[in-house]
């Protein structure tokens, strides 16, 4: 990736355009959720956030989108969507990009953004979990429904949502590169994965459980869709199933290909020192 990238809000129709036309490049041709280019121009007025990673002469190479509002009476923001281009990535332009909106969102006064991801995709809770601090918060099955798109297709469309907590002190350390300890104990707890406990047994109620998520999604459902719904209809009954009784996720244990990965769920209440 070239070394000239200017991360910069989208301020022209050419601007918007390139971003609508990279949407479609992303989510497929009959994606029915694209962003608009007034829509994109228009929520910068109210605290929204349009930006883009530009190269050279002015070509998109990514860009972030999110809307600003008030959610229990205090400002806050939703993270709608991010998009780099595949040659452009496993260079950091991502996390720059969210980390360029933390600076927008910290310079208006908003202090916590949310924003949903596919559970099933362990780089991805890698990225928002490990590496930005993000922690989830709530299990929504099917929270788009069919939108057309050609990353969406075989199974529902089943998100968890994430809190970030733009000045938490658990952020500012992953932020610099410091990551969280867990003791064996919880790398060992009770595990959640399809074949074992999952929706036709019962779920271990440990103090530390972990629901696994699988190596590479994408490649069972173009291998084995049986097996890969079978993952999601795991991750239903376990995620709606701990959230509901007090569990919270507190971590994500990364593993490389072919190992599993885990979320590190508890119902330990939080320290506070």
């Amino acid at each position: 990736m070239p070394d000239d990238v200017t991360l910069r809000p989208l301020t022209s129709r050419a601007d918007y355009d390139a971003c609508v036309r990279l949407q479609r490049e992303i989510w497929g041709t009959g994606f029915a959720d694209v962003v608009s280019p007034t829509l994109l121009m228009v929520s910068q007025r109210v605290g929204g956030v349009a930006a883009g990673a530009f190269v050279g002469g002015g070509r998109l190479l990514g860009f972030v989108f999110g809307i600003s509002g008030v959610r229990a009476g205090r400002p806050a923001h939703w993270s709608d969507m991010l998009a780099v281009r595949p040659e452009a990535r496993r260079r950091g332009l991502g996390r720059r990009l969210k980390l360029y909106q933390r600076e927008r969102l910290l310079a208006d006064g908003i202090e916590i953004a949310f924003w949903s991801f596919d559970p099933l995709v362990a780089a991805n809770a890698n990225i928002n979990i490990n590496v930005l601090g993000a922690l989830p918060v709530e299990y929504v099955p099917d929270m788009y429904g069919d939108t057309g798109s050609t990353l969406h297709r075989g199974l529902a469309t089943d998100r968890l949502v994430v809190e970030w907590r733009l000045r938490d002190a658990r952020v500012e350390r992953l932020l610099a590169g410091r990551a969280d300890p867990w003791p064996a104990p919880v790398r060992m707890a009770p595990a959640v994965a399809p074949g074992r406990s999952d929706a036709d047994g019962a779920l271990p109620g440990d103090p530390w459980v972990r629901v696994a998520a699988p190596a590479d999604i994408d490649a069972l459902k173009a291998t084995d869709p049986d097996w890969a719904r079978r993952w999601q209809e795991t991750h239903r009954s376990a995620f709606g199933w701990y959230l509901s009784r007090g569990y919270r996720v507190a971590g994500f244990q990364h593993a490389p290909a072919p190992a599993d990965s885990h979320y590190l769920l508890t119902n330990v209440a939080e320290s506070t020192s």
